[in-house]
């Protein structure tokens, strides 16, 4: 029997190492990251219809003022792009309930757009090998490709994101995502970052670096949370606190505290989960706190027939 929908979690992620590296004369800037995903979840279910394209966004992240144009919208990017490279779908219909932050620098879009195209190939009777489908991604945006595979939570990405090479899942953690009242442009974040002028060389981590959380805690650094932190003084004051010795103390074994993406998100991955103590922090005028975990594998694609 031929399936009638797919349905799959679109995961957000974290970056937990992120090095920009120099601009080049395209104006675009290769990167090297740590890309984590969270348990933290979009729900995104694709219909293939007969004709028409519509795209359905709801929920409790959906923004007052909406997401803008449709054809702006990544997922529907992703699926019409799928559409045009194989001639399937004819028609479609997506649906987003929307869990994840909007622009917080945890990927939500890009998450969506990945779930689109893993859905669209889940149903499709032809479906596209691993290479062509993240060819797809890549031209989608510097997260996709990594949101797309679905065989690591973990992934160092390196050029523009698009190259992968994925690690072995590491044990849960406690993740608390602390999202201040303020919104950050990654276009004004990387314009600062080359305002600042400051020397970026060649790849600096390595797969041995990455293989338990405390080297990750060793190495966890991100390039825009300098620019970001002064020119947004809410989030540099958020970092500052959160990284005191007595607050560190409470949060186990090689706690990271750090900026996902250019922002706005500040996200703490604890060791053991940390006493009520955390609580202490509700709360704190102009900052959200919502409490998830890193995962350890990619949310499936469920086929409904």
């Amino acid at each position: 029997m031929i399936p009638s929908e797919a349905k799959v979690e679109a995961q957000a992620k974290l970056n937990l190492f992120l090095r920009v590296l120099a601009r080049e004369e395209s104006g675009y800037h290769q990167i090297e990251t740590l890309f984590c995903r969270i348990a933290l979840a979009d729900t995104v279910t694709v219909r293939p219809t007969p004709s028409g394209r519509t795209l359905e966004c709801h929920g409790e992240r959906m923004p007052a003022d909406g997401l803008g144009p449709v054809e702006k919208n990544l997922a529907w990017r992703a699926a019409s792009a799928y559409a045009d490279a194989t001639g399937f779908p004819s028609g479609f219909e997506i649906d987003i309930e929307k869990r994840i932050p909007v622009g917080g620098g945890l990927g939500g879009g890009s998450a969506d757009a990945g779930a689109v195209l893993r859905a669209l190939n889940a149903l499709n009777p032809a479906p596209l090998d691993t290479t062509s489908l993240l060819m797809i991604a890549e031209a989608l945006g510097a997260d996709v490709p990594f949101l797309t595979q679905d065989r690591a939570a973990l992934a160092i990405g390196l050029g523009y994101g698009e190259q992968l090479e994925l690690l072995p899942s590491l044990p849960t953690r406690a993740v608390w995502l602390l999202i201040p009242d303020v919104a950050v442009s990654t276009a004004d974040a990387y314009r600062w970052l080359d305002e600042e002028g400051r020397s970026r060389g060649t790849r600096a981590i390595g797969v041995p670096d990455l293989l338990n959380w405390g080297a990750i805690a060793e190495v966890a650094t991100n390039d825009f949370e300098s620019v970001v932190g002064a020119k947004v003084s809410m989030i540099g004051r958020l970092l500052a606190g959160l990284r005191g010795q007595e607050l560190r103390e409470l949060l186990g074994d090689s706690p990271i505290v750090l900026m996902s993406g250019s922002g706005s998100t500040v996200a703490v991955v604890s060791g053991p989960r940390p006493p009520d103590h955390w609580l202490a922090l509700r709360p704190i005028a102009g900052i959200e706190i919502v409490e998830t975990q890193t995962s350890e594998f990619v949310e499936p694609v469920v086929l409904t027939h």
